[in-house]
């Protein structure tokens, strides 16, 4: 296989365009901002970019459930606010896996069909367009 050479020149040209897109997805997609652990309440709270706080119980976040208290309060923000980490227990966790555990799985993937079940487009007009011609939607038969 033939390596392939990038120049520095190169690189540093497509550091700019690279950091747009960084911001426009820290614009769409909540990122971390702060974190802090509360001892009373057992939990990992998350400040987000959008203004929303998380907080997650420790007793949900695997690898950190045996912890010190003072080994969970040594926490911080990941580069870029996609996640945290605690260095002391070498564990890291996403922001998106916080949600994860906070709300279930369950319902995070019936609020992404959800949202692309409501999307609208052109091609979707135009084929719902079409199947109301056709009589719309086919009968559901029931076998059994």
């Amino acid at each position: 296989m033939a390596k392939h050479e990038v120049s520095d020149a190169r690189v540093l040209a497509q550091i700019p365009a690279a950091r747009r897109r960084a911001e426009r997805l820290r614009q769409r997609v909540p990122h971390a901002t702060r974190v802090w652990f509360v001892r009373a309440a057992g939990q990992i709270i998350l400040e987000l970019t959008n203004g929303s706080s998380l907080g997650v119980p420790v007793a949900l976040i695997p690898g950190v459930t045996d912890a010190s208290d003072r080994a969970l309060a040594d926490v911080q923000v990941l580069p870029g606010g996609i996640g945290i980490r605690w260095p002391a227990l070498d564990a890291d966790v996403s922001v998106v896996a916080l949600a994860r555990l906070a709300l279930g799985a369950g319902v995070l993937l019936r609020a992404a069909g959800a949202a692309g079940g409501s999307a609208r487009s052109a091609a979707k007009a135009r084929a719902a367009r079409l199947n109301g011609k056709r009589g719309g939607r086919p009968r559901t038969l029931l076998t059994g």
